[in-house]
């Protein structure tokens, strides 16, 4: 499983030009998963969201998780993350995982972030998005389980 995880002072998804999802400073969360990931891989990453140390202390230093400042966490599922881009000119979808274990995966991640974090959005599984943020800093990072 890899996140591509963003601080961000907003982000939503929009999917039909609706809002389905929406958070104001947090994180944004984007998920791909692998045919080799399972439960507790989620349970893994949903740890490391939870309490990877990208936002800011008092000394501007970051010291300090998404559960420590009690931002928002928007969770979107992406395919596209786990693709291989080794060879050639096209991405292969062959490292993704199929369809419906991505979905059941996804889910299961989803439902773990909404009992342990209060506030949790989330895109829609396979659909066609639109996600606009604000990054914060600029802050990236690319999480892999």
């Amino acid at each position: 499983m890899k996140a591509l995880i963003q601080r961000v002072t907003e982000a939503r998804v929009d999917v039909e030009g609706h809002t389905i999802g929406a958070i104001g400073p947090g994180l944004l969360a984007l998920i791909g998963v692998e045919p080799h990931d399972d439960e507790s891989i989620s349970e893994r990453m949903l740890h490391k969201l939870l309490n990877y140390r990208i936002f800011s202390d008092e000394a501007g230093r970051m010291n300090r998780s998404l559960s420590d400042v009690g931002g928002g966490l928007l969770l979107v599922s992406q395919f596209t993350l786990v693709a291989d881009t080794q060879s050639g000119m096209r991405p292969s979808f062959s490292t993704a995982a199929p369809p419906a274990q991505g979905a059941a995966l996804f889910e299961y991640l989803v439902g773990l972030a909404r009992y342990r974090h209060a506030d949790v959005a989330t895109g829609q599984f396979g659909a066609d998005m639109q996600v606009s943020l604000t990054n914060d800093g600029p802050v990236t990072f690319l999480l892999s389980i």
